[in-house]
């Protein structure tokens, strides 16, 4: 097998070494191409010193082992001569034992008589084995069988030798350029962009194509840009990068004479003609219609310089791409360019080791830095060129300093970073700038519904606004709606906020300015929004009684607290009076025990009042028809709610946390619209009105009600429910009427035979449960809806039964005493098995495990036998035409691992010594915690477009993880022939015992260790809710001695995923 790993790291004398025989091809074909390996740079090993003898001389030998290529030309006089056929044995013992990679090249002969030794080719091979032992005979004939297999050139299949040549040529430059440049060696996430623009480009398609990288600035769209031009430059005929093209429309020429001058800029570069002059524009089509080019557009932002530089694709010849960087999807869209990649941040851990990179010239921070580095990382917002000079400003520097420069850029963004971010902003419209200051501001990861309805009499076309800003890449709207704007842009909306005039600012939200206003009367009458973070106020702060009076255009007053040990210094009059015609009052750590009694909700859209002493909001009935969105979180002191038969529009209501309530008012059991209901640690809650008419109720938490025995009557739209054990019995006996209920949690209890064997549970298509549970009911087969169960933390739990075959994904963690499994638990349609920190697990159980589905991972620390092709290390070999494979990998941790990383385990393949163009499917995409070795197992398809399988001979597997901590230790590939290899890949019990016998040796783990792989991407948001909801209970309980802020903005996450 050969050692793909030193091929790797071996430093090449010559990059290619020809085997031929001289008299057929010296002074013809092998002189054009020599010449023309010389146009492309590729160093030949010239043999015309070498004197010939019987045998191949040492200083050749040494010549083709220090070869990265060897070609071999065969001609039908090759085997005339046993130096050749000698030579011949020394490349392909090369190829099995350094990983040399080998080119045949059939000149003027048929391939199948090499490999058979026939036709008049056959007759020179025997004429010549005349003599010669059969041990000699027999490897000759097996060396040219094997150079006949291999997939190449055949002269016969070619009109012109020319082409041939250059295409053979553009072979061999694709082969000794298969790994990017060293510029790019190491760069933190580089290879995942790779990956993904290379499977936009389609490189196996012949016509020219034009590609889009779109994404806010400062996330690394031209270093993405720059490393693939690295990587594919050597595949063109022409290449081109064309920077920083921003900003060329304003030069003061005409649309005319700019074209030109673009158009003039490229040609010079591509032809490295500097002050090349073109007189029309239709110079690009006529220079390169015939070319293969490679060019790059970077940071475009006007239409014309794309109709100037790339307006049609027939401008290029086939096979040529155009990579356009830009913020502005919009102008893609224009232009008419589908495939677009839109560059997404790093992962956390990502973000952290780019970071320490530029401030500590290592992955990972010293010593008594942790803190301060995750402070920074965080600080960025894990945007690249935020990382970048952040880290390269606090490098060297003491920790003092740091924690000073840290402290002054909590509210400001370091210049540097500004100047490149406000780009964008700077060229939007300026009512569309309002707008992105009032996302900044008050509706950051808000709905853009919501965001909508806040804003419909604010005189702002909101639909156009925000499709503006997500094409200009200032923000992100996911496709549930979610507006997402970066942290760093916030600072920039904050700060073009605070430049503003003061008579013009229509938001507040520096303190000494709020001050100014809210103890002087002294407000703007086009201020729309309030922000007053209390915890910078340094004195106490007397608001006028009537300052919101006048404050007519008044839509959004938020008042938060970023510290829990601040003392309220704000104070309010008994008569103070709200804005009349308010949307948003969020006020967090709210100073009196009851809201002014002149209060009118009329136009609320959205109530939040956390962490108050109010002890009652109102009296009677108000006008509650706006109001769609009721917070009250940790009002400990409240003790009833108000009646809210007016809120014919809320959708949400939290009262979780007010621990004095005892009684929901029976109006909310009339709510129609409400969506989502939340009654978490609510200690003294005793009554709940019936739920059973609020027809769209989908999502109902209780959970620490410690006073309610009773379930109240629920609707039968309830699609998520969390309840704790003492309801159990009276979930049985109502359940028979929600049919649409999908998720199930239950605290503090296990699943019994009684509940498992009910009939409503059938349409379940996902069970949790997050305590400790001993026996999983036999009659769980029967929830012949459920499509996922994970089973999480469970220590005694010690076998499973069978399960539902309409099962796909089980997910089994931290079950230490599971050993045994039925033996046929599993149905047809089971993809994902994974038994993590499950070290328990018999040999049996394990050969059902790997048997059954497609995609595994367990503990272990070999290879399993059935994987004929093993290597130890991350790199392997083989010599085969198949394109289904079943890979198995070994991790193991480099060091104790204290925190989740995402890791994805990656898969680089080489096809005869050529990259796939198409990327590996199936790879893993993981949440990691690991102290010791797994198995990972899934299949994959290699097929290529320009490649059929009888044309591959050799395959290179490379495997890594994103991860510094975590490497692949061992690997593993398993030829499948037909597709019931898949999941039968280890024979049956009956037929391959001796094989099941090894299997189970090479599964066995000996004991039970501590922490391993956890949450795979697949059921990220399930193991996550998991953790969330163990740890939500521990957060409510600390919430009896008071939240922090950070709190509080977690547990809005938290609802976010659950919700």
């Amino acid at each position: 097998m050969a050692s793909s790993s030193s091929s790797s790291l071996r430093i090449w004398r010559y990059r290619v070494f020809t085997s031929f025989h001289g008299p057929d091809v010296r002074k013809t074909f092998l002189s054009h191409l020599r010449k023309q390996f010389g146009c492309n740079g590729i160093s030949m090993f010239d043999d015309q010193e070498i004197e010939r003898s019987h045998t191949i001389a040492p200083a050749l030998r040494q010549a083709i082992r220090e070869s990265r290529i060897s070609i071999v030309v065969l001609t039908k006089n090759y085997v005339s001569s046993s130096w050749c056929l000698d030579e011949l044995l020394e490349i392909l013992k090369c190829k099995e034992e350094i990983g040399q990679i080998v080119m045949a090249i059939f000149y003027g002969i048929d391939p199948s008589h090499v490999r058979k030794q026939t036709g008049d080719f056959g007759k020179v091979f025997k004429e010549t084995c005349r003599g010669k032992t059969e041990e000699e005979k027999q490897r000759w004939s097996q060396a040219l069988t094997d150079v006949g297999n291999i997939a190449g050139e055949h002269f016969l299949n070619w009109v012109n030798e020319s082409e041939m040549i250059e295409k053979i040529a553009r072979d061999v430059s694709n082969k000794l350029n298969i790994t990017i440049s060293r510029d790019f060696e190491g760069m933190v996430g580089i290879e995942k962009h790779l990956d993904k623009m290379q499977s936009l480009l389609h490189s196996d398609e012949d016509g020219a194509m034009i590609v889009g990288i779109c994404g806010p600035a400062g996330i690394g769209k031209t270093t993405i840009a720059r490393a693939l031009h690295s990587r594919l430059s050597s595949t063109f005929q022409l290449t081109c990068f064309l920077e920083n093209i921003r900003g060329s429309c304003n030069s003061g020429l005409d649309e005319y004479g700019l074209k030109l001058r673009l158009q003039e800029l490229l040609l010079s570069k591509i032809f490295n003609q500097n002050g090349m002059r073109i007189y029309h524009l239709g110079a690009i089509p006529e220079r390169l219609c015939d070319q293969k080019v490679l060019i790059i557009l970077d940071d475009v932002d006007d239409l014309q310089q794309l109709e100037a530089l790339a307006d049609e694709t027939n401008w290029f010849g086939d096979g040529s791409r155009i990579i356009v960087t830009t913020e502005d999807q919009e102008l893609l869209e224009l232009h008419g360019i589908s495939n677009i990649y839109h560059v997404d941040l790093p992962t956390e851990k990502e973000a952290r080791k780019i970071f320490c990179r530029y401030a500590f010239r290592q992955s990972l921070p010293p010593y008594g830095y942790e803190n301060l580095a995750e402070r920074a990382t965080e600080l960025c917002g894990n945007l690249p060129f935020g990382l970048r000079v952040m880290g390269s400003m606090l490098r060297g520097k003491k920790e003092d300093d740091w924690e000073s420069i840290l402290c002054r850029l909590e509210n400001s963004n370091i210049p540097k970073i500004d100047a490149v971010l406000r780009v964008g902003y700077d060229n939007i419209h300026e009512r569309d700038q309002i707008l992105f200051h009032l996302i900044a501001v008050f509706f950051n990861y808000e709905n853009d519904g919501h965001v909508k309805t806040m804003l419909a009499d604010s005189g702002l076309d909101v639909r156009l606004g925000l499709k503006t800003l997500a094409y200009k890449s200032l923000i992100k709207i996911s496709t549930e709606g979610e507006i997402v704007m970066h942290k760093l842009l916030q600072q920039v909306g904050r700060q073009a906020i605070q430049r503003q005039e003061p008579w013009k600012r229509q938001i507040l939200i520096d303190t000494d300015d709020i001050r100014d206003v809210l103890e002087n009367d002294s407000g703007s009458r086009s201020l729309m929004g309030i922000s007053l973070d209390i915890s910078t106020i340094k004195d106490d702060m007397d608001i006028s009684a009537r300052v919101f009076k006048s404050m007519r255009t008044l839509r959004f007053l938020r008042v938060y607290n970023t510290r829990s040990d601040t003392n309220v210094r704000v104070h309010l009059p008994e008569d103070m009076e709200f804005p009349p015609r308010l949307k948003l009052l969020h006020w967090e750590v709210y100073p009196r025990k009851f809201l002014p009694r002149t209060f009118c909700p009329e136009h609320l859209v959205e109530l939040h009042l956390t962490d108050t002493q109010l002890e009652k909001l109102w009296e009677g009935t108000q006008p509650l028809t706006s109001l769609k969105k009721m917070v009250l979180v940790s009002c400990l002191c409240l003790k009833e709610l108000p009646d809210l038969a007016n809120a014919t529009n809320l959708e949400i209501l939290d009262v979780s946390g007010c621990q004095s309530l005892v009684e929901i008012h029976s109006s909310v059991g009339n709510l129609h619209r409400l969506q989502s209901l939340d009654m978490i640690f609510c200690k003294k809650l005793q009554v709940v009105p019936t739920l059973f008419n609020l027809t769209s109720l989908e999502s109902l938490v209780i959970m620490g009600s410690y006073q309610m025995r009773e379930l109240p009557d629920i609707s039968t739209t309830i699609r998520e429910l969390s309840i704790p054990e003492t309801m159990l019995e009276e979930f049985l006996e109502s359940t028979r009427l929600w049919s649409h209920l999908q998720c199930l949690e239950i605290f503090g209890c296990a699943i019994t035979d009684q509940f498992m064997a009910h009939p409503s549970q059938r349409n379940l298509m996902l069970v949790r449960s997050v305590t400790g549970i001993e026996r999983i009911p036999a009659c769980i087969k029967s929830l012949h809806g459920l499509k996922e169960l994970s089973i999480y933390g469970c220590p005694k739990l010690a076998s499973l039964p069978e399960i539902p075959r309409s099962l796909t994904t089980l997910t089994v963690y931290k079950c230490p005493s599971l050993e045994t499994l039925e033996p046929f638990p599993f149905g047809s349609r089971i993809e994902d098995l994974f038994f993590l920190d499950c070290f328990r697990l018999g040999r049996k159980a394990r050969r059902l495990i790997t048997q059954q589905s497609s995609r595994v991972c367990l503990p272990g620390r070999n290879v399993p036998a059935e994987f004929h092709h093993r290597a130890i290390g991350n790199f392997l070999a083989i010599c085969s035409n198949a394109y289904r494979f079943k890979i198995c990998a070994v991790i193991s941790p480099k060091q104790v691992m204290v925190e989740d990383q995402v890791i994805e385990l990656l898969c680089h393949i080489l096809i005869n010594g050529c990259p796939m163009k198409i990327p590996l499917k199936n790879i893993f995409d993981l949440e990691i915690t690991i102290q010791l070795e797994h198995l990972i197992i899934f299949p994959s398809t290699l097929l290529t477009v320009d490649r059929r399988p009888e044309q591959y001979s050799e395959i290179l597997f490379e495997f890594s993880t994103t991860s510094q901590d975590i490497e692949v230790i061992e690997c593993g590939v398993q030829i499948l022939r037909d597709k019931t290899d898949i999941r039968s890949s280890y024979g049956s019990c009956e037929s391959n015992s001796e094989q099941l016998l090894e299997l189970e040796d090479d599964l066995d783990y000996d004991a039970p260790r501590v922490d391993t792989i956890k949450d795979f991407a697949n059921f990220y948001t399930l193991a996550t809710v998991i953790r969330k909801y163990t740890w939500e209970i521990h957060l409510y309980e600390s919430w009896l001695v008071g939240r922090t802020r950070h709190h509080q903005k977690e547990m809005k996450s938290i609802k976010r995923s659950l919700h």
